[in-house]
């Protein structure tokens, strides 16, 4: 069965902005099974375009930023 994007639905999404780059958390569910927690990282180019990068590694000022929004994505779990 291929992906259906009307299938998934974010229970639970947040944006943590950091000026150039910015991570979404969220909480989604396809096709109404398992919640599961989501994080991506959306870099700005080219001035007010935001890509799709890998998340890959967070500084400290990232991680503590995000932290509280995991801790509300895992009270929507």
């Amino acid at each position: 069965m291929p992906y259906d994007k009307s299938l998934d639905v974010a229970v639970f999404k947040e944006i943590k902005d950091f000026g150039d780059t910015r991570i979404t958390v969220g909480v989604f569910s396809y096709n109404n099974g398992e919640k599961k927690l989501q994080m991506s990282r959306e870099d700005k180019i080219q001035g007010e375009d935001w890509q799709y990068v890998k998340l890959g590694r967070l500084t400290k000022n990232e991680a503590e930023g995000i932290l509280p929004l995991i801790n509300q994505a895992l009270g929507k779990m």
